[in-house]
């Protein structure tokens, strides 16, 4: 196949996906995940469509068998429009213009997914794999970072990768390290009073306030020297909401705060180091408490491993330059592996100022390159049965 026509064949598909709408919220994959099954079960694949929640259907397609296994993964939710007048087309109606196709979802994440189906009707035509299997998923609930989405296929045993491949937004470089997360809540009680008499109260607010300001002026010192490589642990009130009435002493608030770990760091020594801040600050027992939200481990795929260095070869093939290895602002699928000692790569075609903003586009001439990098990976890691 040309490139010109390979160029064709993947406009197509994004032009396709983006006309399904897939937004969150909220985050219906319904309609996706059947253009992306019908389409897989053509190609000879065995697919199931999966859900835990009604609405939020995942498609898991698999050709070969055995180890290793090597697992594609793209989110087929999206975020909302946003602003409407922000946008210079319709989101839902694709434009191709100046080598660019426009849409939502373009980059984040259709665009990757376009390039994967079509990863995946390539290596069916040349016989599927050799030895192991290919794995493509196409799942929901990503951009609410969510349970009902790549989490559940991996609880539910439904995929068990060897190697995992996400699809991303990296111009078609490599993100191969990830911060981990964690999601805390903070709750104060107080007592209510009339704001007219204050002391009469104890405002829930206002012990919020010392709480927050212990874990700030010790976290806020140390977190920054904190580094791996490019990748800095953060902290970062989210969330904040108490009372009910201006003039009444507030007895109730809650802050959400949001930690970025090093891969070297524990959701649970991250949590622990939260919760003895709290209990330094001094309020009294029972006048707080704090919990877990969600939170998942950083993780890094090792450069000399097969899939990472598999990729950094056939992008210096394809480019002329060496691999370029990203620096991860926000979390991937990826995280819900990252306790499985699993090489992980995030990589794909469009550029990551891209997601999440108006007038989202994905580069055609990218989408081409990385489809032929990453049936060359394929190639190299499993063999295709036609040869």
């Amino acid at each position: 196949m040309s490139n010109e026509i390979l160029a064709d064949t993947l406009v197509t598909l994004v032009s396709d996906l983006i006309t399904i709408p897939s937004a969150f919220p909220p985050g219906d994959t319904r309609s996706i995940s059947r253009y992306a099954a019908e389409f897989l079960k053509r190609a000879g694949y065995e697919v199931q469509v999966v859900s835990r929640v009604p609405g939020l259907d995942n498609v898991v397609a698999k050709m070969g068998r055995g180890e290793p296994s090597l697992v594609f993964n793209a989110h087929a939710d999206t975020v909302g429009v946003g602003e409407r007048a922000m946008w210079e087309t319709d989101p839902f109606h694709p434009v191709v213009r100046d080598g660019q196709v426009f849409g939502l979802g373009a980059g984040n994440c259709k665009g990757s997914m376009a390039v994967q189906l079509w990863l995946a009707e390539e290596i069916a035509r040349r016989g599927g794999p050799a030895r192991g299997e290919v794995v493509f998923t196409f799942v929901a609930d990503e951009e609410n970072l969510g349970p009902d989405g790549m989490y559940f296929l991996r609880e539910s045993g439904l995929v068990k990768p060897s190697m995992l491949i996400l699809g991303a937004q990296t111009e078609n470089q490599l993100i191969t390290a990830e911060r981990g997360i964690l999601w805390s809540k903070i709750s104060t009680r107080g007592r209510a009073a009339h704001a007219g008499n204050p002391s009469a109260g104890d405002n829930a607010i206002l012990r919020m306030i010392r709480l927050l300001n212990r874990i700030e002026s010790e976290l806020g010192a140390s977190l920054p020297q904190r580094r791996d490589e490019a990748m800095v642990s953060t902290v970062n009130l989210g969330q904040i909401h108490g009372g009910h009435n201006t003039n009444v002493v507030p007895n109730v608030c809650t802050a959400e705060i949001d930690r970025r770990l090093l891969p070297g760091e524990t959701v649970a020594q991250a949590f622990a180091e939260l919760k003895a801040l709290c209990e330094s600050a001094g309020e009294p027992a029972g006048s707080w408490t704090i919990e877990l939200m969600r939170g998942t481990n950083g993780f890094r795929a090792p450069r000399d491993g097969a899939l990472v260095s598999s990729f950094a070869a056939e992008i210096e093939r394809a480019t002329g330059a060496p691999a370029r290895f990203l620096n991860a602002t926000g979390v991937s699928d990826g995280r819900y592996f990252a306790d499985d000692g699993i090489e992980i790569v995030n990589f794909g075609p469009g550029s990551g100022v891209q997601g999440h903003a108006a007038n989202e586009s994905v580069p055609i001439d990218q989408m081409v390159e990385a489809a032929l990098i990453q049936a060359a990976v394929v190639e190299k890691l499993l063999g295709f049965e036609g040869q």
